[in-house]
């Protein structure tokens, strides 16, 4: 289930909204501190996230939104750089981004691997993809007012595998929005950094958002068995006229 484009742009334009901003941009910019010269997608509701790779002289940024969530103009009053397409078909080429930011996306998608395998597709091979979703153990997952209140939440774990199983590697990880979500508490919005600041040394757990960073594998996995590549070889001239998996051990040699 989709937060409407409307509900996320009322969120973000509230006070709680810009704080939520401004902690996740200071992740953001601390994982990804140079993008100049890269190609930058962002998928979900990225718009107040944006703004900050377009300070750091792109060759491009651009957001995708889903038909189910609605579509935005972005940036005001400048051309439109928002596209609304199948979470499945991104009408891009492949292997042309250099990096792809996920929020308010992975939590409401209808086919998870589908949506994951076409970002695989359109990243380049050391392209990189940057993920933000829920806490299922924070209270932000339960703030159904706030956007982090909808979709499925996850753990790091479940977030992991399910990156891992549709070919990434895990690069990093940050936990963020130690704030509870009080929005109308005076109290809380001064004390927001401070309470930002300790909440990850005091209780990592109670974290409202998992930042995970990951890489693009380009290479064969290991099969189950540990015989070796699972990619499967057509070269007659090292194998015969029958295709096998190749084991890492193999040596040439051996058969001469």
């Amino acid at each position: 289930m989709y937060c409407s484009v409307n509900q996320l742009k009322e969120f973000y334009d509230s006070e709680i909204g810009g704080i939520v901003q401004s902690i996740l941009i200071g992740h953001i910019s601390g994982l990804w501190a140079d993008v100049h010269g890269y190609r930058v997608m962002g998928c979900g509701y990225t718009l107040p996230y944006l703004q900050y790779f377009m300070d750091k002289s792109p060759e491009r940024v651009f957001a995708m939104m889903s038909k189910e969530q609605g579509v935005a103009y972005w940036p005001k009053d400048k051309k439109n750089l928002v596209m609304t397409c199948e979470e499945d078909r991104f009408p891009i080429e492949n292997a042309s981004l250099d990096r792809v930011i996920l929020v308010h996306y992975l939590e409401s998608c209808n086919d998870l691997r589908s949506s994951i395998r076409d970002i695989w597709r359109v990243l380049k091979p050391n392209g990189r993809v940057l993920v933000i979703v829920p806490n299922r153990l924070g209270a932000w997952a339960h703030a159904d007012w706030s956007p982090f209140g909808y979709g499925r939440p996850f753990t790091v774990s479940q977030l992991s595998l399910l990156l891992n199983d549709n070919l990434f590697s895990t690069e990093n990880y940050e936990s963020a929005l130690f704030v509870p979500p009080i929005p109308d508490s005076p109290i809380i919005m001064r004390s927001a950094n401070i309470i930002e600041r300790f909440g990850s040394k005091i209780l990592p757990f109670v974290a409202g958002v998992h930042i995970m960073e990951f890489s693009k594998k380009i290479y064969a996995s290991i099969d189950k068995k540990g015989s070796g590549s699972a990619v499967f070889s057509k070269t007659k001239v090292l194998l015969g006229a029958k295709s096998k998996p190749v084991p890492q051990v193999f040596d040439p040699s051996a058969n001469n």
